[in-house]
């Protein structure tokens, strides 16, 4: 008889992809699915990015590669750093993994013993929770709601910081809720952190840089005091349409750098040669293309955030960054229609994908029971058509 690992058993499934699945399986059968689960640009990679990863092809950049990556590619994510974050690192703390999920493993796996708490902020991107379970870390997660934004306050921090407390996790802008911290709410967060009678680590996942309508971003990583403590974790996915490169990357203290690179060596070891120049590129290059990606998310966002105020029992702020819109809708649970009874987020999710086909991913992946993600990352077309699909619906629930 098989017997799985017992630290495969207690993961739980990406709901996300499983939604993504499940949207697959619906368009094969012949469905008109509009899928508003996935959590990647919907424009295509720009095309200096394209052409350097060919460039890099015939010059023949087949090889395995340095583990933490090329050194022209930690010298463009250090020169980054410093161009458009003000912050200062050598090419040592800078490792460079196979996306920001994978830079967010080795971090878990480096520095959280067995037992250890980390604190996750509720709406909380899926894999948080279970990356910390496969680290063997006990996730402490802290609610927050939409009256307070989705953000984490220093009060709620304070309150959940134990004797066990190794680390905390940080997303700004936010998946799923498009959140965004301010310099002050950072400060204050850091002077809790500060304040702590041992030392806690901020893992700062900042891969949605650059989906920000609000203008300069913040890092935590810029108060000095606290510098030594700050993970920063970003990478080309989002920012540049490069989801399928795979390409991530951290900013560290040098020692916590250099226990990524020994995991990482056993692991996986270097990231792709290709997409390794292609990121170059991406980080070096013209940022034109970025800007007219975030332009037309901007206006889906507006487009979005006014058509859900047409939905009944749908209620959402409007998102400062990232394309998701992470609307409340624990008025519509207990309601039903034929033999659909909704319950919960998730039966809402799945009453949409099947009566109206339109996919969205229900907030108990996120830890937010009674809320739901809805990705604007879709062209206005689909968009208009969703939001008409989702209010003829939900019209047609009753209690």
């Amino acid at each position: 008889m098989t017997q799985i690992a017992s630290r495969v058993e207690r993961l739980a499934v990406s709901q996300t992809l499983a939604m993504s699945q499940k949207s697959r399986e619906l368009q094969d059968k012949g469905a008109d699915v509009i899928n508003l689960s996935v959590g990647q640009p919907d424009f295509p990679t720009p095309e200096h990015i394209k052409q350097a990863a060919i460039e890099a092809i015939q010059q023949n950049y087949t090889g395995y590669t340095p583990v933490p990556g090329y050194a022209d590619l930690l010298e463009a994510i250090v020169a980054k750093l410093k161009r458009d974050n003000q912050l200062d690192y050598t090419s040592k703390q800078i490792v460079v993994s196979n996306g920001a999920k994978h830079s967010l493993a080795n971090i878990l796996l480096s520095i959280v013993e067995a037992g250890d708490e980390v604190i996750v902020p509720a709406p909380y991107w899926v894999s948080y929770v279970e990356l910390v379970k496969l680290a063997e870390g006990k996730n402490v997660v802290v609610p927050t709601t939409l009256e307070e934004s989705f953000k984490i306050t220093p009060e709620k921090l304070r309150a959940a910081i134990t004797a066990k407390t190794k680390a905390m996790f940080l997303c700004s802008p936010s998946n799923p809720t498009g959140s965004l911290y301010s310099r002050d709410e950072l400060r204050a967060l850091a002077d809790v952190i500060k304040a702590a009678d041992h030392p806690i680590y901020i893992i700062s996942d900042e891969i949605y840089e650059l989906i920000n309508y609000e203008g300069k971003h913040e890092s935590i990583a810029q108060f000095a005091d606290i510098k030594d403590q700050v993970i920063v974790v970003n990478g080309v996915s989002k920012g540049y349409s490069m989801t399928g490169w795979r390409i991530g990357y951290i900013a560290a203290p040098e020692w916590i750098a250099k226990a990524c690179n020994k995991v990482q060596g056993q692991m996986t070891s270097g990231a792709c040669s290709i997409s390794q120049k292609a990121s170059i590129a991406a980080l070096n290059g013209d940022h034109a293309p970025t800007q007219q990606m975030l332009a037309a998310f901007e206006k889906r966002r507006d487009l979005v955030a006014e058509g859900i105020k047409e939905i009944p029992g749908f209620e959402a702020n409007v998102p400062q960054g990232a394309f998701y819109l992470f609307p409340k809708v624990q008025e519509l649970l207990g309601s039903h229609f034929e033999h659909y009874h909704i319950n919960t987020a998730n039966d809402l999710c799945m009453y949409l994908l099947e009566t109206v086909h339109v996919a969205m991913v229900p907030g108990e992946a996120f830890g937010a029971p009674g809320y739901l993600r809805l990705s604007y990352a879709a062209s206005e077309k689909e968009l208009k058509e969703a939001l008409q699909r989702i209010k003829k619906a939900v019209q047609k629930l009753t209690r």
